[in-house]
């Protein structure tokens, strides 16, 4: 099943996604302009075309990203004679603001990069980015992960092609499972199992740094999930259900005994999120869930013992006896992607070449840059840690890709999740509390 988005919840997203812009990378200090990567190709002939290409992956600070963008470029100007594509290039922050700028003129460049969600209304409703579902029923057809492209689309129709993608798998240390004598869990009964039988034999069962919230919100995300299906925690959000749904009450419930269970190391509601993954790192703890821009953490990083890597693994989210959600359905969120100008007068040829783009991409940059694209990849050609290979291959049999709650959700409103999951998590609250405080903020927000 994949995930719908309504307009009423993308104008809701005012905030920006959090998560996702901090893995777009781009250090905004720096700026390469006007750079072509075919010479001087401003004017020429008649048949001469010329695609504006901005993004925001400079060479200083995103040495890997920017050195595959170029070489798709090159490869497409080979391939498609008389096409020039001219790039200028920015950090993240300026990028936002001159496609600000220019866009109050409707001078947009013919492809650039976007966001998802909320950043799109603007641009949308001002009739400035291409639908590009011809795109993807055409040349990308069943390219994308599940619920990827949905991200990027208003009104069931989509105007961005995403490039990057997170989920946030469950990673476990196994050799403190065998030592302990625990099964990897494929239910949540099981889980539960697994944990009391740690925390009965003084070992930490699960790190978590809620004092940052986002992460608390995750585990009552799949909860959700995994309790009353992909869509529940969604229609709470958007209105068309509500967060006094038994499900999210259910799962609220759920977070709760994990607490009693004595589940989370201590302190967690008071522990940063890279404090932590300390404990996890140390092998000070035996799980730890966190979304997949940490790969590179237990497969590729030295800084880190081959001992600790080598035992490092990741499960699925448990599935719940009796409940509406499958195993291979994701929280997280996908990166940034590109967009086409409406009034591009090269609109047809810059289809092409977003097409390309983003097959390309999908091919060369997990090996590259270790990113997790929004393409499905097959895996048999590449040379990757087994992990991402895994990663890799789970994402091609997704079933729904669930974008972070407090992404989905307003300023004010995300606002009041957060504290609500932190109070969840600090049995400051009851489960009918906290679905009421989010339910009347959502209500408020509404008008009703």
């Amino acid at each position: 099943m994949q995930k719908k988005w309504s307009r009423r919840l993308m104008m809701m997203l005012a905030v920006g996604l959090i998560f996702i812009l901090a893995a777009c990378g781009g250090d905004d200090s720096e700026t390469e302009g006007n750079e072509s990567t075919s010479g001087d190709n401003e004017s020429g002939s008649a048949d001469e075309v010329v695609i504006d290409f901005m993004h925001l992956w400079p060479e200083g600070s995103s040495k890997q990203h920017y050195e595959i963008v170029n070489e798709i470029i090159a490869e497409y100007e080979e391939a498609n004679e008389g096409v020039t594509i001219q790039t200028e290039i920015l950090g993240n922050e300026q990028y936002k603001e001159k496609i600000r700028v220019l866009s109050t003129s409707n001078e947009l460049p013919d492809v650039g990069m976007t966001w998802a969600a909320g950043y799109l209304v603007p641009y949308v409703d001002g009739n400035m980015f291409a639908p590009l579902d011809d795109v993807i029923e055409g040349p990308l057809a069943d390219q994308f992960v599940s619920g990827t492209t949905e991200a990027f689309a208003l009104d069931g129709t989509t105007y961005g092609l995403p490039l990057e993608l997170n989920i946030t798998p469950l990673y476990y240390n196994k050799r403190i499972f065998d030592e302990n004598g625990v099964e990897v869990p494929t239910t949540y009964e099981e889980l539960k199992t697994a944990i009391q039988t740690l925390a009965d034999n003084g070992v930490t069962p699960i790190t978590l740094g809620n004092k940052d919230k986002w992460t608390g919100s995750m585990w009552y995300m799949y909860l959700a999930d995994r309790i009353g299906g992909p869509e529940v925690l969604n229609n709470a959000i958007d209105r068309s259900g509500s967060f006094e749904d038994p499900a999210l009450i259910e799962a609220a419930a759920e977070i709760q005994e994990l607490v009693d269970m004595g589940a989370f190391v201590n302190g967690y509601n008071g522990l940063g999120n890279d404090e932590a993954k300390g404990y996890f790192l140390n092998e000070q703890a035996a799980m730890y869930l966190m979304a997949t821009w940490d790969l590179p953490e237990f497969t590729t990083n030295e800084d880190n013992p081959q001992e600790f890597r080598d035992s490092v693994e990741y499960m699925k989210f448990p599935t719940v006896e009796g409940g509406e959600g499958d195993e291979n359905s994701f929280v997280g969120g996908p990166g940034v992607g590109l967009f086409v100008a409406e009034d591009s007068d090269v609109k047809d040829e810059a289809k092409d070449f977003v097409a390309f783009f983003v097959e390309k991409w999908g091919e060369q940059s997990v090996e590259k840059a270790g990113v997790i694209p929004a393409t499905k990849v097959d895996t048999e050609t590449l040379d990757l840690p087994e992990m991402y290979i895994d990663v890799l291959n789970d994402l091609n049999e997704a079933t729904n890709l669930t974008l972070y709650a407090d992404v989905q959700m307003s300023a004010a409103v995300a606002d009041v999740h957060l504290d609500m999951i932190q109070a969840l998590f600090g049995n400051a609250v009851t489960p009918e509390e906290f679905a009421e405080n989010q339910e009347n903020a959502l209500a408020e927000e509404a008008g009703e």
